[in-house]
């Protein structure tokens, strides 16, 4: 909870002039309520309540107009209330005590009140730069880096320093017309500097150097330290996450190359024996070609997920359209007619995309939809939707577990159920990277014992034809 400073011991008004005002008003109140009391009271012992107004005085406009209040109230208690009233002069030695006891109680009152503002002030402005360095500690810590950080910081200095503005930068920067640089170290080395309007009052100027900057230099000094910290915990993390892609990378080729290329060479030692049949011949010579057909997509899905790692799978974009990327990753396939249902709607506008990216993305979507289906056919419905383009792959297969829904696109990730299917789990990684090196995105939506459906949108260009525009070459030309 905020502190508040009581009132009398804030900082005093500048004006002077209201001051006096005030103090001629307080010593005149103070008059009459002593000519009040003179029925109750001996008229030297009303001194004491003249010392109200020098209190008030003093406390709140300095000890210079409570000096002056302290004289005038001397005056005013000599002049009303010490006999001979009416006249500033004094017919009995002990009212010469009074007043001057009275005069010197009112200085002493008039210092300590000076003293105890003056303590105040003091006591509020510390308070003030521990506030500003609590809420400097949790900008400069708390921010995600440094460099998003030191606007909002240097915002809450010059608020707390009530400054028309402050900078803080990392490294040096130099003094210029109008503004003043001040260095911020950490032992022999620069970390940053503080940069002030050239007008800032000593006073002021003198209180940063020796509160502010301190406290400045160490929170900015652990903030790098927290962002190197954090740097270096990401080069880490992603190092280890390349380590698990190298094990994963050399598993894949021990296994999944060396499978097919075993089968092949087997393949062929059978082949020059002369002891095997013509049919066994074919189907040998199948089998060889089959094993070299996969051994081929999977190199060809290694060095695609390579370039997409890489960032040199740049997709060539040109007006394409999606029905006939369908059909080709269809007919690429060469599986029976039957196990895909084509839902396509008519005049769907065409996306800019690589072809051949999307190309391979949808061969690998519906092979893999094709693989878990169980037999059943693949639905493909694609359409426009608000500003989207849709296609929706669902297959009638097993589904995939809900705990497995945010690794299936991971590269060499293999779901539980894909036990019984051989595969190095690239392609659903390919899928993604190809998607969205494209402009699109691609999610997955399933239910265990129910089947499982793959969506790839692609936002719609305001200005995307319904067909394909004819190149610039083929343009006639105008006349």
């Amino acid at each position: 909870m905020e502190q508040r400073t009581p009132l009398l011991l804030r900082e005093p008004p500048r004006s002077w002039a209201l001051g006096l005002v005030v103090s001629l008003a307080a010593v005149l109140l103070t008059t009459l309520i002593a000519y009040a009391l003179r029925g109750v009271a001996p008229a030297v012992s009303l001194g004491v309540v003249y010392l109200l107004a020098v209190l008030l005085v003093s406390t709140y406009w300095g000890l210079g107009l409570g000096l002056f209040t302290a004289l005038i109230s001397a005056l005013a208690f000599n002049f009303f209330h010490i006999p001979p009233t009416g006249r500033l002069t004094i017919a009995s030695g002990e009212n010469w005590v009074a007043l001057g006891v009275f005069l010197a109680v009112a200085i002493v009152a008039s210092s300590l009140a000076q003293i105890a503002r003056a303590r105040t002030q003091e006591a509020e402005a510390r308070r003030r730069e521990a506030d500003l360095m609590a809420e400097l500690a949790r900008v400069l810590l708390g921010r995600p880096s440094i460099d998003a950080a030191l606007p909002v910081a240097a915002e809450r200095i010059a608020t707390a320093l009530e400054l028309p503005s402050a900078s803080l930068r990392l490294g040096e920067a130099a003094d210029h017309p109008g503004r003043l640089a001040i260095p911020l170290s950490r032992g022999e080395s620069m970390v940053g500097t503080l940069v002030l309007p050239a007008g800032i009052d000593p006073e002021s100027l003198s209180r940063v150097r020796d509160r502010v900057v301190p406290g400045l230099e160490a929170l900015l000094a652990a903030a790098m330290d927290r962002d190197a910290l954090v740097r270096a915990s990401v080069e880490t993390e992603a190092l280890r996450r390349s380590d698990d892609i190298k094990t994963a990378l050399l598993r894949t080729v021990s296994h999944d190359l060396r499978t097919p290329l075993t089968a092949i060479r087997a393949a062929a030692e059978m082949l020059s024996s002369t002891t095997i049949s013509e049919e066994d011949r074919q189907e040998l010579r199948a089998a060889i070609v089959e094993d070299s057909e996969r051994l081929a997509s999977l190199v060809d899905n290694l060095l695609d997920l390579s370039r997409l790692r890489t960032g040199t799978a740049e997709p060539s974009r040109d007006w394409t359209s999606i029905e006939e990327v369908i059909e080709a990753a269809v007919d690429d396939l060469q599986l029976d007619g039957g196990r895909f249902r084509l839902s396509i709607d008519d005049g769907l506008p065409f996306i800019r995309a690589d072809s051949a990216q999307l190309e391979r993305a949808f061969v690998n979507l519906l092979s893999n939809a094709a693989r878990y289906s169980a037999g059943e056919p693949v639905s493909v419905r694609a359409r426009k939707v608000s500003d989207r383009l849709v296609v929706r792959i669902v297959d009638r297969g097993p589904g995939i577990p809900e705990r497995e829904l945010d690794r299936i696109f991971e590269a060499f990730y293999r779901g539980s159920g894909s036990a019984s299917h051989s595969g190095a789990g690239l392609g659903l990684a390919i899928v993604r990277g190809f998607v969205e090196a494209n402009g699109g995105q691609v999610s997955v939506e399933s239910l265990p014992g129910q089947g499982t459906a793959f969506v790839v949108e692609f936002p719609l260009d305001g200005e995307s034809p319904s067909e394909a525009p004819l190149p610039e070459s083929a343009a006639p030309a105008m006349r």
